[in-house]
């Protein structure tokens, strides 16, 4: 399912025009991508936390020429599901 797909099915199951979803379905990414910014989590219990986890600095090759390069510490966003969504999907 891609984001049209998503907006379509949140327009049909609430009964509200596409545009209506389409804005919605913004609201909450950015309002996620805001909290993530500021090293908070978002919790949706039962279906999952967003949040922010650390990757250490560390050694790699480039593919091309086997040359070692080092790649650089990292910020990454995280999604670990929630009882709920582990449950629908088993």
């Amino acid at each position: 399912m891609n984001k049209t797909e998503l907006i379509e099915y949140i327009a049909k199951s609430a009964d509200i025009s596409k545009a209506a979803a389409a804005r919605s379905l913004d609201a909450v990414m950015e309002a996620i991508t805001e909290t993530l910014k500021k090293d908070g989590s978002v919790t949706l219990v039962g279906f999952g936390t967003f949040s922010v986890g650390e990757r250490a600095a560390r050694s790699g090759r480039n593919p091309r020429t086997g040359e070692e390069i080092k790649i650089k510490s990292a910020r990454v966003p995280k999604f670990r599901a929630g009882k709920l969504l582990k449950d629908a999907v088993n």
